[in-house]
């Protein structure tokens, strides 16, 4: 018996680590303009900085890998019938996140995917980050407080297989919009 225990335990760890979902944490009311921080992954390494351009016209950040590549654009959307804010890479819409029309109760979202498919909805309270995005009905990504015990801070739980920096990007879209 000790010995089955024992090659279970030596299996789980051959597991490699994206086998699971991705886990980030990030800040709370991410940034004013001009504010940059860092995204960091589960083991606390910085995976992504946000970068908040300054003297633009309209609100602009810059997502970045941890070798200062840029990997995502978010700029603001501004003279629409509803807030909305796009999502750029190598210069091209990627997708929008944008809030519906009808709000009954809480606010919801939604994130236009710019031909890559069925685009994403977002469940939950975005306000108090504790919400899902899915797509097709299935779990993308899913954003809590409650796994962090530090205030000002949330986390982001991406399934294997989707694009981490859209996803990290909508989340910064999220919280940029839910306050307005």
């Amino acid at each position: 018996m000790f010995h089955r225990h024992e090659e279970r335990r030596e299996e789980s760890q051959h597991i490699p680590a994206s086998s699971g979902p991705e886990r980030y944490r990030m800040r709370e009311k991410i940034l004013a303009i001009g504010d940059d921080f860092w995204i960091e992954n589960d083991r606390g390494e910085k995976a992504y900085k946000v970068d908040g351009k300054v003297l633009r016209v309209r609100n602009t950040l810059q997502l970045e890998d941890a070798r200062h590549n840029v990997v995502a654009v978010v700029q603001e959307r501004e003279l629409r019938l509803r807030d909305s804010m796009a999502i750029e890479r190598d210069g091209r819409k990627i997708a929008e996140v944008h809030k519906r029309l009808v709000n009954v109760v809480r606010e919801h979202f939604s994130v236009d995917l710019a031909g890559n498919g069925p685009g994403m909805d977002v469940q939950g309270n975005v306000v108090d980050h504790e919400y899902r995005i899915t797509q097709d009905g299935r779990r993308v990504a899913e954003v809590s407080k409650k796994w962090f015990r530090v205030r000002d801070t949330y986390g982001i739980e991406i399934e294997p297989g989707y694009d981490e920096p859209l996803i990290l990007t909508v989340a910064i879209c999220l919280d940029q919009m839910a306050g307005k």
